[in-house]
């Protein structure tokens, strides 16, 4: 691709690294732009932030293209990851250390597959103290970091598939499909109270956002060696 390409606008799939933030792989995939083509300037964004423990589809937009990013981020979305049953954190995932074990003696497939039918649908789910949602001005997660608790507002979320695809206790492991605005972290934490139990977010990877699949994205190294070969 040549510079008029990024700046008229493209769309980039790019498999994100665990521990990555979704503003670094911005960054980076801009900085190798503008190094290639030696350019000052090049509009990049992405189309859905993932978070740093979870791996998997991220969509860039560059140049032109930026301007559609609310149409890729409107789109329904496919997870596929780990849940660890029998104990929580305050995150709702492994950002955090474990906070409650409670009992799993009484918890089997056939309960956990049919758990899995309370959440089809729209349901209602709390966002995580520990997100990027803004209250008063500041982040969720700044907040939770000092301490302070605060009253967050159930939202209205859609899920049209939720499979439990391997048992293997304490750990479970599931696909989901759901709208926007879905926490899978939030999903995790309920589904343990609906078990009587108590559960955390151990593994997550974004498969698909609408028709775009993360078979079909690169790798941050791989993008790299692409443009310079550009």
């Amino acid at each position: 691709m040549t510079e008029e390409d990024y700046k008229n606008g493209q769309v980039l799939l790019i498999d994100k690294p665990l521990t990555w933030t979704s503003f670094q792989v911005v960054n980076k995939l801009r900085w190798e732009i503008k190094q290639r083509f030696n350019i000052k300037k090049i509009k990049v964004g992405h189309a859905g932030t993932l978070d740093p423990l979870a791996t998997g589809l991220l969509i860039l937009c560059t140049g032109k293209q930026t301007k559609q990013i609310d149409t890729y981020q409107g789109q329904i979305k496919e997870y596929t990851g780990t849940f660890t049953i029998g104990a929580t954190t305050p995150s709702y995932d492994l950002e955090t250390e474990i906070d409650q074990t409670f009992p799993t003696a009484h918890i089997s497939e056939e309960l956990l597959k049919e758990t899995t039918q309370q959440f089809v649908g729209e349901i209602q789910q709390k966002p995580p103290i520990f997100s990027a949602i803004k209250k008063d001005g500041k982040r969720l997660y700044e907040l939770a970091r000092k301490g302070e608790t605060t009253e967050i507002k159930a939202r209205t979320v859609t899920i049209t598939e939720f499979e439990i695809t391997n048992v293997n206790l304490p750990e479970v492991e599931f696909r989901v499909v759901c709208s926007k605005g879905t926490y899978i972290r939030s999903l995790a934490y309920d589904f343990g109270l609906a078990l009587k139990s108590g559960a955390h977010l151990s593994v997550l990877r974004r498969t698909k956002i609408g028709n775009f699949s993360v078979d079909n994205a690169l790798s941050v190294d791989e993008f790299i060696a692409k443009v310079k070969s550009e």
